[in-house]
């Protein structure tokens, strides 16, 4: 296959421009933080003395709660996701799928504008389904790198991608940002008006420049074969179909093991930083929001360096190298106690995180055999990570309820981390003995 057109490649990553408002904005800055705000007890003279809340007639840790919906929503996406991907495949309309849950992560994310002290249960509910939305979504987006891009072009493409992300997100962010730090500006009198206004934004803003994409991407092609199986458990029986295959391919199936351990890791720093940077470090908002944006002003540059990097020493060894920066970044994270240090961990993070993302998503379309069930195969990949932020999401949370200590989740984060390293040094000597028998 031959690369598409400059204007297709540019609205596939469009749609990075356009959700990825929503993982900056909601899963790591203001909603974070207005989260912690509406669900912190505080005393008479404004010290916080509790983060306790009730949810279904259940006492949580705030933060911890915050880590299993979002772990509950993964899981979600995690068991659903191979029907639809099957479904897109036979059906050839893995856009309508897109479509769908594009529409269903900017709804909730609307909807989030109602969400107050009183109205926790709409809060996490809506924020649930904006993550199943935004995650659902993505099996579809991520299945389209394959087909419209030759392997010697899929690293920059997916650079690509990332950078449209960062640099769109952190353009509604800057706007969210005045309405947040500087309400008084548009008359906002409201301290909870500036974040729910927010959340109503990055709604509008994830399907409005969402339409660029579905214009310019393909519908997709049917296989034109008949299903073997129920459309319930057809997408399940590919799955297991993608794995036999994997296991024939040794290079394949170390890396999905790598890329499963590091995952629990990465995608849980990414989605717990800012609770961190509150409940732990006492950072105010504004201070958090500042950092999280220098992550993704950073990121930018992140995930091209690592493509370029790539191109000269080689994926795998690439991926080594970001995976020990993360080591030591949560190692160093453990016993960080002031503001200069946390800005500087958060430097370091968006440097290494844009950059294991976008290398690890073109790696897996590199490894993949020619195959026309390209859904499926990231359906692979997308349920793999999921199950790895489910895992990684929920280990986090419930070691800070069982120790009342976030540090301490801290941890079982290096732990998931090395053992990624071990099967990703692993997966190199399998590729260089591939390589030497040829």
């Amino acid at each position: 296959m031959q690369t598409a057109y400059k204007k297709t490649i540019n609205g596939w990553a469009m749609y990075d421009w356009a959700n990825s408002a929503y993982n900056l904005v909601i899963t790591s800055t203001i909603f974070p933080a207005y989260y912690d705000a509406i669900t912190s007890l505080k005393d008479a003279n404004g010290n916080i003395v509790s983060h306790k809340v009730h949810f279904l007639g259940t006492e949580f840790e705030s933060a911890s709660l915050y880590n299993y919906s979002l772990a509950f929503a993964y899981l979600v996406i995690a068991l659903i996701s191979p029907i639809l991907s099957s479904m897109a495949d036979y059906k050839g309309n893995k856009k309508s799928f897109m479509q769908f849950f594009c529409y269903l992560g900017g709804i909730a994310c609307c909807a989030l504008y109602w969400f107050s002290k009183s109205t926790l249960t709409l809060g996490i509910v809506c924020s649930v389904l904006a993550a199943i939305g935004y995650c659902g979504s993505l099996v579809f987006y991520n299945s389209y790198l394959p087909e419209i891009a030759e392997e010697k072009d899929q690293d920059d493409v997916s650079a690509k991608g990332f950078a449209y992300g960062y640099i769109g997100s952190v353009i509604l962010q800057l706007i969210c940002f005045l309405f947040v730090l500087k309400p008084e500006w548009f008359g906002i009198t409201d301290s909870s008006f500036a974040p729910r206004l927010s959340f109503f934004l990055v709604g509008i803003w994830w399907m409005g420049f969402a339409q660029i994409t579905f214009v310019r991407l393909p519908k997709g092609q049917a296989l034109g074969k008949d299903r073997e199986h129920s459309i319930l458990t057809n997408g399940f029986h590919e799955l297991k179909k993608v794995w036999q295959q994997a296991k024939s391919l040794p290079v394949l199936k170390r890396f999905l093991g790598a890329f499963f351990c590091y995952s629990m890791g990465v995608q849980t720093v990414m989605l717990a930083a800012t609770l961190f940077g509150s409940q732990v470090l006492q950072l105010p908002t504004s201070k958090l929001i500042i950092c999280i944006l220098l992550i993704q002003i950073v990121a930018i540059g992140g995930a091209y360096l690592m493509a370029k990097l790539s191109d000269r020493f080689g994926n795998f060894t690439i991926l080594m190298l970001v995976v020990c920066i993360w080591i030591g970044t949560c190692i160093a994270a453990y016993f960080t106690t002031t503001e200069m240090q946390f800005y500087i961990l958060a430097s370091i993070v968006g440097l290494i995180m844009g950059g294991i993302q976008s290398l690890s998503r073109s790696t897996y379309a590199k490894a993949m055999p020619e195959t026309k069930d390209t859904a499926s195969f990231f359906s692979f990949y997308d349920v793999t990570e999921k199950i790895a932020i489910v895992i990684g999401m929920f280990s986090f949370g419930y070691i800070q309820e069982l120790t009342g200590n976030m540090r301490n989740s801290i941890i079982v984060l290096v732990v998931f981390f090395f053992i990624g390293l071990v099967l990703l040094y692993s997966t190199l000597q399998k590729q260089k003995s591939a390589q030497a028998t040829v």
